[in-house]
């Protein structure tokens, strides 16, 4: 069974608030559009080196040219040591999107996000909630390359990468976008906040309602938050139900 693998059977189980279709705090402040990096634990900034024009031109891109423009880049040293890009998989028209750090050994080698056991979780907790991977799902990272020995990315690189995001975003148009760990709620949101502070509120992403939960790789090594990340996902199912139904979210 899907939440017997994730270690959380029997108590993971989708439920409703009794009385309310959702139970959901205020929705803090819409983030900023970022010139100011946070990445890992410490608050960098960082000084807009990502010229007006190649911004301008990435985000006037459709799909194939974004994809080809991010399998070609080498904006950053990080294009030195990548053996592939990883630009992000999935239903290009999802309702949700799924945002993590940047890739790992095996994402690498396979050019897709998510494809080692930190991904084959994540697989089991979409299902959880009645998702699964490319039907309503887009899955990205805040980094196309794999940094070297997966270390967090440095101010510079997320910068690089950030009008990639930016315009996949712009394409998708996503109703909840699931910020996975402290890197990827740290550079969509502006904040050097932990994740525990962060989750089980609706933030806002340039106007998209967002949900911050742990990373599929932190749940491997830390079994007892996997719980928390359960209240996260069924707090993530309401929220789209509040969207779908015309709410906002609120």
């Amino acid at each position: 069974m899907v939440l017997e693998e994730m270690g959380l059977a029997p108590e993971w189980r989708l439920r409703t608030p009794a009385g309310t279709a959702s139970a959901q705090e205020p929705v803090v402040a819409e983030a900023p559009p970022s010139t100011e990096l946070r990445t890992g634990s410490t608050f960098r900034s960082s000084p807009v080196t990502d010229s007006d024009d190649r911004r301008g031109t990435i985000m006037r891109m459709e799909w194939a040219e974004l994809k080809a423009r991010v399998a070609g880049c080498t904006d950053c040293p990080l294009h030195a040591t990548r053996k592939k890009t990883v630009f992000g998989v999935g239903d290009e028209n999802a309702g949700w999107l799924f945002v993590g750090e940047g890739p790992g050994a095996d994402e690498d080698a396979q050019g897709e996000p998510f494809v080692g056991q930190a991904g084959k979780l994540l697989d089991n907790m979409l299902v959880a909630i009645g998702l699964k991977r490319g039907a309503n799902v887009y899955i990205a990272n805040i980094l196309k390359c794999r940094p070297p020995g997966n270390r967090n990315p440095e101010p510079h690189e997320a910068l690089q990468c950030e009008p990639y995001l930016h315009r996949q975003i712009g394409l998708i148009r996503p109703k909840l976008i699931i910020a996975l760990g402290k890197v990827a709620a740290a550079n969509l949101l502006a904040s050097d906040a932990s994740v525990g502070s962060m989750r089980g509120r609706i933030h806002r992403y340039r106007g998209i309602s967002l949900i911050v939960t742990y990373h599929p790789a932190y749940l491997l090594r830390n079994l007892a938050d996997k719980a928390k990340a359960w209240d996260d996902l069924c707090f993530a199912a309401r929220t789209m139900k509040d969207l779908e139904k015309g709410g906002g979210g609120a």
